[in-house]
């Protein structure tokens, strides 16, 4: 099936690939864009795993203060060079995360960083939970494992649907950017603050 450079320039336009990049992609797929665009998706995670062991001392300070000034975010997001922390896109990036911060109210990056007497005290009540419903001895464990599954994806940064584009996390999101960039680009902190709290 013969690619057009119509095609190749819309999916460029939609996920900031290279131009080489987006025709390999609809050429692997039939043309089809939806699955072009997964496949670009999968590849900027896979680049991102890549990426994830270099040093990111470069980056940028972001803050966000909610329209009514009652909500704000520091964010902390590293890079490899200062000319990607000058570049828009990765500027845009670290808006978006302090604006999902705002949004989302993570209470940590990744799951790494929950403390395990938390995800111990998670895991005990979800039990209890299931065992006062009746449920069998032997999938008590089971469904505990699930809802701290679910859990996570509450209150981990990087599990959490993206406020903007609810059908990927802002793990996907920072893989597409660092497939975009070709650096490695890492969350380091964040502080929220809520009025009143």
């Amino acid at each position: 099936m013969a690619i057009t450079a119509k095609e190749v320039k819309e999916l460029r336009e939609q996920t900031g690939a290279g131009m080489m990049d987006c025709k390999k992609a609809l050429s692997e797929v039939s043309g089809d864009f939806d699955e072009a665009v997964k496949l670009l998706r999968t590849k900027g995670l896979a680049d991102a795993a890549k990426r994830s062991s270099r040093d990111t001392k470069e980056g940028l300070i972001d803050s966000y203060v909610h329209a009514g000034g009652g909500i704000g975010v520091l964010v902390e997001v590293g890079c490899e060079t200062d000319f990607v922390a000058r570049n828009e896109e990765f500027r845009n990036f670290v808006h978006d995360v302090a604006m999902h911060i705002a949004a989302s109210a993570p209470k940590y990056i990744s799951r790494e960083d929950v403390p395990e007497d938390e995800v111990e005290s998670e895991l005990k009540i979800y039990r209890e939970q299931a065992e006062a419903t009746g449920k069998p001895e032997n999938i008590l464990d089971k469904i505990a494992t699930g809802k701290l599954e679910k859990y996570y994806q509450q209150v981990c940064l990087l599990e959490q649907p993206f406020v903007k584009e609810d059908k990927m996390t802002v793990e996907q999101l920072r893989g597409e950017i660092v497939g975009k960039i070709g650096e490695n680009v890492e969350i380091k902190r964040f502080v929220r603050f809520q009025l009143g709290k």
